[in-house]
């Protein structure tokens, strides 16, 4: 009897499946050009293969004790029939990280989560920023300050995020290359100098916060060149008021295949710096005891004829999410010296150190 229900549910599966890739959709392409139009593109895209959006920022205790946290919701769509009528069709999928980084601690903390979009238990609201999982959720209010409700296994983070700036819209316009060719790009914008407030709890006992933050809004359908195995990426609240976001791609054989980086200061001038105007320059590494990876923690960052000291909070931010993305990945905060002299703070990510990735 087992047996035969089996080969049926395997029928019915590959029934399905054939369908759903008989009318498999086509996901939107990025081109050069797009006016952004908010608060309309603060919420989600769902033509597009991938999308997130990503919180990283500093907080201080009343103590002035300095943490971490990362707050990420990741869409992404799948292959299915969008004509399919059923409610249980798998044609969003949502994913959300949550990190706290405590130098307490030995090791990052950090949860994950993922569901098919459906039953308003997972979604990406398109009007405006409103994304959920669960008791997990972001979201944006119409006075623009962002909510964060992230109730994870070893703590929780209850936050609220004013803007201070505009939206610091990235590459031409919005259109950020990410290699050589024209279809390996994304949308892209950021929210940097966001101010928080809020509460970490842990242990049972709540504790009041305040810091700064940068939100990083991201939707694309083919980015990676193929020889690529990852990616360095810089956000960073300077203490002057200024922005600066900076990475670069790196190829299967450790070179840098693209890079970019942008810098705006707190009067609004951005400066772009081109592919060959950026390098980023391992100082130090640290070994993960649970992957080997090696990641180049301690690094300096050079955008044309300006340089900046990168060193992590702590060394051990690695974060495993295999059970979600499939991904491990080193997710950090940092500080930033310029001249021997501090400048800012922000947090680094570091890709395809474990294995090469794919989005």
């Amino acid at each position: 009897m087992k047996k035969i229900i089996g080969i049926l549910a395997w029928l019915a599966l590959a029934v399905s499946t054939g369908a759903a890739f008989a009318a498999r959709p086509v996901p939107a392409s990025v081109v050069p050009g797009k006016p952004f139009a908010f608060p309309r593109d603060h919420g989600a895209h769902p033509g597009f293969r991938t999308e997130w959006w990503y919180v990283t920022g500093w907080l201080q205790t009343p103590q002035g004790k300095p943490l971490g946290f990362q707050i990420t919701f990741f869409r992404s769509a799948t292959d299915h029939d969008r004509a399919n009528p059923s409610r249980f069709a798998p044609q969003q999928l949502i994913i959300a990280h949550a990190a706290l980084s405590d130098p307490g601690q030995d090791k990052l903390l950090h949860d994950q989560k993922s569901a098919r979009e459906g039953f308003g238990l997972a979604y990406a609201k398109q009007d405006d920023t409103d994304v959920k999982l669960d008791s997990w959720r972001l979201r944006r209010a119409a006075d623009g300050r962002y909510h964060a409700d992230i109730a994870a296994r070893d703590f929780s983070l209850t936050l609220e995020l004013s803007p201070s700036q505009p939206p610091m819209l990235q590459g031409e316009g919005g259109f950020s290359r990410k290699g050589p060719r024209p279809e390996q790009a994304s949308y892209y914008y950021s929210q940097p100098q966001l101010q928080v407030s809020g509460s970490v709890m842990r242990g049972g006992q709540a504790q009041s916060v305040s810091g700064t933050a940068w939100l990083d809004h991201e939707w694309s359908t083919s980015v990676l060149d193929e020889n690529a195995a990852g990616w360095d990426w810089l956000g960073a609240n300077l203490d002057d008021g200024s922005a600066l976001m900076a990475f670069q791609i790196r190829g299967k054989d450790g070179k840098k295949l693209w890079a970019h980086a942008a810098l705006r200061d707190a009067g609004g001038r951005v400066t772009q710096y081109a592919p060959d105007q950026v390098s980023f320059n391992a100082v130090r590494h640290w070994r993960s005891p649970r992957t080997d990876a090696r990641y180049p923690v301690a690094q300096t960052l050079a955008a044309g004829p300006l340089a900046w000291e990168i060193s992590p909070l702590q060394n051990d931010q690695e974060l495993d999410s295999r059970q979600s993305t499939g991904a491990v990945y080193w997710e950090g905060a940092v500080t930033l010296r310029r001249d021997g002299k501090p400048a800012g703070r922000g947090y680094l990510e570091l890709t395809g150190y474990v294995k090469p990735l794919k989005l």
